[in-house]
């Protein structure tokens, strides 16, 4: 991610939604993914590029975002701002450009939404890189998509430039056949991106800010505006409800399985296998199926994790074997057989080469 890095990029994250479609009293950045907040892997793909500062727009139960933000994210200076009314992206926009700085006004800013929990790092890094390159005052992340329903479409120049971007409300027949899409990430020159803001008006069939009327005020001003078509569009899918939730979930357990399985894992049936990316696992480790580990679990070389396991919080020495456990902040040492059908609690404690079977341990009772 080196060419992309940058003391002077930074990053604006739009979290003020409040997610209805959700049905929860949760805020929805905050609905987990693999054991974590999906907006904490957003922060994530923005920490491998060394951005200088990334600010928080939040909204809904802001002080719940800002509070687990805070706990969870360490390798990325942030800043949380409120948006207090809900005026569209473009009125966030605005708001996010308060918590940056006056020195970051020579640098680059990306604008994206906080619920994105696919977006690769490397994604990120290409659309810097292609924006840097072509020196332009935007640069739109875009995707072709067959069935382009609801998204608002790229309207591109001769010279493949872009023109504009309408929404799919206010588009004309000629524009809804574009099949390319704006997928809501931008990279921006942050010196141009607010007097940019500060001429939008809410004049379209929601009375709300666009922030993709930005793009057309750039071009009007004689600006050139870019654009980076993503390889794989799912990557930019946003999570509005619980079945694009449930979605997003089976693509990152897939991808936490592959990268566990090139590491030196073995698991008996990946289909059937749950662990959290928060998880840590040793190598020659094997998986059967039906096995669930989350948490702040952590595995040694060589342990056997049967089926039927679930697992906690749990730590793991090398060289076990686990059958039908159901352990929650317990610890296990090198060497130990445990089950089948053993339950162990927060504290509990198994010693080096310890083997049995059925069995209840509490706080620091020993197997």
């Amino acid at each position: 991610m080196t060419d992309a890095s940058s003391n002077n990029l930074s990053a604006i994250l739009l979290a003020a939604g409040q997610g209805s479609r959700m049905r929860s009293e949760r805020p929805k950045p905050l609905h987990r993914l693999c054991g974590q907040p999906m907006l904490a892997y957003v922060l994530e793909s923005l920490g491998t590029l060394d951005a200088k500062r990334a600010v928080v727009v939040v909204g809904h139960k802001g002080e719940w975002v800002t509070k687990k933000m805070q706990e969870l994210v360490t390798q990325l200076p942030l800043e949380f701002v409120e948006q207090r009314v809900q005026r569209g992206t473009g009125d966030a926009a605005m708001v996010g450009l308060v918590g940056l700085s006056e020195s970051e006004e020579d640098g680059e800013v990306l604008v994206l939404p906080g619920d994105t929990p696919l977006l690769r790092a490397e994604t990120l890094a290409e659309l810097v890189k292609q924006h840097r390159s072509t020196e332009a005052a935007a640069t739109v992340l875009t995707a072709e998509m067959d069935d382009p329903g609801g998204y608002g479409r790229v309207v591109r120049a001769a010279d493949g430039s872009v023109l504009r971007i309408v929404e799919h409300r206010d588009a004309s027949p000629d524009e809804l056949a574009v099949t390319e899409v704006n997928t809501s990430i931008y990279c921006f020159r942050r010196s141009l991106l607010s007097p940019a803001l500060r001429r939008i008006e809410p004049d379209n069939s929601q009375g709300e800010y666009y922030l993709t009327d930005v793009i057309d005020v750039l071009v009007s001003a004689g600006h050139s505006v870019e654009a980076v078509v993503v390889l794989d569009p799912d990557e930019t899918s946003g999570v509005n409800d619980r079945l694009q939730l449930a979605q997003a979930e089976s693509e990152l357990r897939r991808r936490t399985n592959d990268q566990l399985m090139r590491s030196g894992v073995t698991m008996v049936d990946p289909l059937t296998t749950y662990v959290d990316t928060t998880v840590e696992i040793g190598r020659d480790v094997t998986l059967f199926p039906g096995a669930i580990l989350s948490g702040e679990t952590v595995v040694g070389d060589r342990t056997e994790i049967g089926s039927g396991c679930h697992l906690v919080d749990t730590r793991i020495g090398a060289d076990c074997v686990l059958d039908k456990t159901v352990s929650d902040g317990a610890s296990i040492a090198d060497g130990s057989h445990v089950g089948p059908f053993a339950h162990l609690g927060p504290g509990a404690e198994v010693s080096a080469g310890t083997s049995t079977g059925a069995f209840f341990a509490l706080g620091a009772d020993r197997g």
